[in-house]
């Protein structure tokens, strides 16, 4: 009779883990290029590593936390310092998607250089805006300063240990 084994027992058969990188243990397939003992995986866009099992692509961070977790991964993972290379396990943690959400950077679009703040000439202010459980807060300013500050007392008020000041 032959043994069923879980996923997380096949992740753990395949790789080890180290210092947020996987490497490969025994080899998925024997018509792999990949060396036992080498760091498993590419990286692929917007800076997330993904690693074949079984002919299927995973991402990495869901891999390494599953293996950590017995086989748990929830829907989404933030990256705490919002580095999405950096797979170290204390890195990572389960989130909603508004959570992740919530953990980006100031986008590189961004005319004033601060998260969450624009200037809206018709009103000749500053405007602060965040989302709040999928609504929009918004105040208005006169001084860009304090548009900063506003922003940075919003975020860590509605956004808690999910707040990102842009950094």
């Amino acid at each position: 009779m032959s043994q069923v084994i879980t996923f997380v027992e096949r992740l753990n058969e395949l790789f080890s883990y180290r210092d947020g990188h996987l490497y490969w243990k025994s080899l998925s397939s024997p018509l792999s290029r990949a060396k036992i003992g080498a760091k498993a995986g590419a990286l692929a866009t917007r800076g997330y590593w993904r690693v074949k099992v079984d002919g299927v692509t995973h991402m990495a961070h869901r891999v390494i936390y599953a293996m950590h977790n017995n086989g748990y991964c929830p829907e989404f993972i933030d990256h705490i310092d919002g580095n999405t290379g950096n797979n170290k396990i204390e890195n990572l943690r389960p989130a909603t998607i508004t959570e992740n959400a919530q953990n980006v950077k100031l986008h590189k679009n961004s005319t004033t250089g601060i998260k969450n703040v624009s200037w809206m000439p018709s009103k000749n202010r500053w405007r602060v805006m965040i989302s709040i459980n999928k609504k929009r807060k918004t105040w208005l300013v006169k001084d860009l300063e304090l548009a900063e500050l506003v922003a940075i007392e919003a975020r860590d008020k509605y956004h808690g240990k999910f707040a990102n000041h842009g950094i």
